[in-house]
């Protein structure tokens, strides 16, 4: 398992009239947090586009325990359990400033090669990443 956290403030234009975080935002709070997740590790979305391999979303899953509001300070932990092959697996929980878990999602990605539109075996570089696991 390899994991890492990432922190975002709700901005107002994230919210409803209630103040709450709208649901459609929760899919670009698990964006930052795999992109910054990966960033962490050594490794940029940027370099991988160089290198010909692109990551489209396969999946999404979003599970609302709680609202998020306008200003909290979140903390989104973000999780790989199992090494990746074609595609890569990402399971996040996102936090309040009370410790207090407020979401939980799911998102699955495929490594595609740009130059033949097809899903390829990742690079050695995301397969070195998670020998751990």
């Amino acid at each position: 398992m390899v994991e890492a956290t990432t922190q975002l403030r709700v901005r107002y234009s994230e919210t409803d009239q209630m103040g709450y975080v709208y649901y459609g935002n929760y899919a670009q709070y698990f964006e930052v947090a795999r992109v910054e997740f990966l960033r962490s590790k050594g490794v940029s979305y940027k370099k991988l586009e160089e290198e010909g391999i692109m990551l489209p979303v396969l999946k999404l899953e979003v599970k609302y325990h709680k609202p998020a509001k306008y200003d909290d300070l979140l903390t989104i932990k973000t999780v790989v359990k199992k090494k990746p092959s074609i595609t890569v697996d990402f399971h996040f929980e996102i936090y309040n400033e009370q410790n207090e878990l407020l979401t939980t999602g799911f998102t699955s990605l495929v490594f595609i090669d740009m130059k033949r539109n097809r899903p390829t075996r990742p690079p050695k570089i995301i397969l070195d990443l998670f020998d751990t696991i």
